[in-house]
């Protein structure tokens, strides 16, 4: 290949070359200064002068003829090799069908060559060689057909697996309709993308209702007993051997109903709103729907969603599988829950580096346990510890539950999508927000009987992430995002229309979405005081703020459009300033010691929380404290280093196992841990800090959820002290 010549330099060039670091050095100017100052010196300067320039670019430029003549010779001769070689080949070989006769003549030939090969060998080989040559080869023979007959039949089994699921999906949708169009005529509107979302006329509501019903399945004949209901379900459950109560002349619907808890939860008692949880959640999975249990933050979410799945394995028989996907920061802790709460779900953890993730393909995502039926095995034995327990001697699936990340799902897409899940758990739903997101593309390509979305925070910013989480519960009622903002805007001005809407969407989401409060369902949980404590700012933040206000002064004047990133970069630098003024460059003395009292003098709020923090630990009380920023959390770790106290840390880089080390380091029993300090973001969701009973939010995030998510780390189900502080 020609080589690829480089290009003639002009003399202005070369000058620039000898002249412009000396140039930056004599005036201190920057690159573009530089450059123009010696463009204004070249214009000023004499041919004789410009000589030793001149002859370089004459040097260069007969440089570049020559390299430019043999490149072009050898463009020539790569042409003319490229031209014999075509003129080589006659017709038929140039041809596909001439290119593959020959491929195949050169395969019969190596077949031809390999067995006379073969032949030759066995001609030399004794008797005794070539039985035992036979006898291998014929045991490999039926060691491959075997494995062809296992996969046909786990290829065989799974695909009626698919084939069971997607009948039962479509009894359920069409179980689901019909209750959700006695629910609301909303519904049938919204299944057919017509109307207004007013209730409209009974003769409207009719029609509608009676074309969604024909356009579903031909005919949308109402039935007095729900199918969902199982005919050989008790209307009860006291417990498991509780009889049944059924009356086939009852023209009301009937569905279970549990009034003590599956005997399989172990750990402890669920609450009675817990408990109430559960049976709103087999409510919904008699009737077809998919729901979102939104209980305020700290309620225990995670027990209410193991119990639904410890239900269908003591009642229903189903062990499962189940896939829980969460937040990498919640692995250990629903690993733990599961464990504690209900022991008799096997639960693996399907997380780590790529080489461990293919070792958990290959032992336990195999086709056989995707094949498995998922049914309970009636026999049971005793294990080590002299507990009954499931004999699954012939399961080829060795889990139940599957608990992973959503970075793992989308990596391991074509692995899940194998498996029919009975159900699939999704902790902190808010993630699929983004209805175009690849994580929520990667689940709602899943196989799943019932789905679940575990959110403290349902709405967070505007309804289309409501109706992101609607659509992947029920896509064929609220198909059309579009239709959905138009009927609840929630702009207008209107306010009686306003209240309409809102009225409405209460409609839509009570039949499946469960939010309860604290302060309505946990009386027993401690109080929380929050506390918003003003600090002034330090002579050194004053003076810093001042400079920071009138550097960027044309920023808050001119073109508003075109200066809104450089205000955003203003605040952003003011929120540096009141979290600690070393966090810019240069301002902090180098020769003072890097832990002495200056760290804390030089800002309020340090200052504010080092009173703060010495009282606490007076009384005993156990702290954690949020920012927004990890430089901050570097110069926090320095002051509880200059101070000895004892204390933790995560942020976004911190590892998952250092992360679950510094968690059960700070909540074990008598820890000597006396403050935890974490980023909002990294250490803010899902994970269980109880054990301490005050939370300062050094500094607000943007977004106020970050923030409330952020406390209820310890004011939540599990607190022992009597009462929780928040201080801002």
């Amino acid at each position: 290949m020609a080589p690829q010549v480089k290009k003639a330099k002009t003399a202005f060039l070369f000058y620039q070359s000898d002249q412009l670091a000396a140039v930056r050095k004599e005036k201190n100017l920057s690159m573009g200064d530089a450059m123009t100052e010696l463009a204004a010196r070249w214009r000023t300067m004499t041919d004789p002068q410009k000589a030793k320039y001149l002859q370089l670019e004459r040097q260069d430029r007969e440089r570049f003829e020559r390299e430019s003549a043999a490149a072009d010779e050898q463009r020539l001769k790569e042409q003319e090799e490229r031209r014999k070689a075509l003129v080589i080949q006659d017709g038929e070989a140039a041809s596909n069908r001439g290119a593959r006769q020959r491929l195949h003549e050169e395969r019969d030939e190596a077949e031809r060559l390999k067995k006379e090969r073969r032949l030759q060998r066995e001609a030399e080989m004794d008797e005794v060689e070539k039985a035992e040559r036979e006898r291998i080869r014929d045991e490999k023979r039926k060691e491959t057909e075997a494995r062809r007959k296992m996969k046909a039949e786990e290829d065989q089994a799974l695909a009626k697996q698919h084939k069971k699921l997607d009948k039962e999906e479509a009894r359920k949708t069409a179980n689901r309709l019909e209750y959700l169009f006695k629910q609301s005529p909303i519904f049938a509107k919204l299944k057919m993308g017509e109307g207004s979302m007013e209730d409209g006329s009974p003769e409207e509501v009719e029609k509608v209702k009676k074309k969604a019903s024909e356009d579903l399945g031909r005919g949308g004949r109402s039935r007095s007993k729900s199918s969902a209901s199982s005919t050989n379900k008790p209307h009860h459950i006291h417990d498991k051997d509780s009889a049944e109560e059924d009356d086939d002349d009852q023209e009301e619907e009937e569905h279970v109903f549990l009034t003590k808890q599956p005997s399989c939860i172990k750990f402890g008692q669920l609450k009675p709103y817990q408990l109430e949880s559960l049976n709103w959640m087999i409510h919904l999975a008699e009737k077809g729907l998919n729901g979102i249990l939104a209980d305020e933050m700290g309620l225990g979410k995670t027990l209410q969603s193991i119990s639904i799945l410890a239900y269908h394995y003591e009642y229903l028989k189903i062990q499962g599988p189940h896939l829980i996907c969460v937040p990498k920061s919640t692995l250990s802790n629903w690993m733990n829950e599961l464990a504690r709460w209900c022991p008799s779900l096997r639960a693996i953890r399907f997380h780590g580096s790529r080489e461990d993730r293919e070792a958990m393909i290959e032992n336990y995502f195999h086709p056989a346990a995707a094949s498995h039926d998922g049914k309970r095995p009636e026999r049971q034995i005793m294990n080590e510890k002299g507990e009954m327990v499931d004999d699954n001697t012939d399961n080829p699936r060795q889990w139940d539950v599957c608990v992973t990340t959503y970075e793992v799902c989308n990596t391991e897409r074509k692995v899940l999508q194998r498996f029919a899940w009975k159900y699939l758990v999704i902790d902190e739903a808010h993630r699929l927000k983004n209805d175009v997101s690849m994580f929520s593309q990667t689940v709602r390509s899943f196989r799943t009987a019932n789905r679940l979305l575990l959110t403290g925070t349902p709405l967070q910013n505007n309804l289309r992430e409501l109706w992101a989480l609607l659509n992947f519960l029920l896509p064929d009622i609220f198909s059309s995002a579009d239709q959905f903002d138009e009927w609840f805007n929630l702009e207008i001005d209107d306010e009686e229309a306003k209240k309409n809407m809102i009225s409405q969407l209460h409609k839509i989401l009570r039949p499946f979405m469960l939010r309860r409060l604290k302060a309505d369902v946990a009386k027993g949980l401690p109080p929380k005081t929050e506390t918003i404590v003003m600090v002034g700012m330090s002579k050194m933040q004053k003076q810093l703020y001042k400079k920071l206000l009138l550097r960027d002064l044309d920023a808050f004047t001119g073109n508003q459009s075109k200066n809104r990133t450089a205000v955003l970069n203003i605040v952003m630098q003011l929120r540096k300033c009141c979290g600690h003024p070393y966090l810019f460059e240069g301002v902090e003395d180098r020769t003072l010691d890097p832990l002495g009292e200056h760290l804390v003098e030089n800002c309020g709020k340090l200052f504010m929380v080092d009173k703060l923090l010495r009282r606490l630990k007076e009384r005993g009380s156990r702290v954690l404290i949020f920012t927004q920023m990890t430089r901050v959390l570097d110069i926090l770790e320095d002051f509880m280093v200059m101070r000895g106290y004892e204390y933790c840390r995560i942020d976004g880089n911190t590892t998952y196992d250092d992360r679950e080390s510094a968690i059960d380091t700070f909540n074990a029993p008598n820890s000597e841990k006396f403050c935890f300090i974490l980023s909002t973001r990294a250490g803010g969701l899902g994970i269980n800090l109880q054990t301490a009973d005050t939370c300062i939010l050094y500094d607000s995030d943007w977004n106020p959820q970050q923030d409330l998510q952020a406390q209820d780390r310890c004011h939540r189900l599990g607190q022992k002290s009597q009462s929780v502080s928040i201080a801002w």
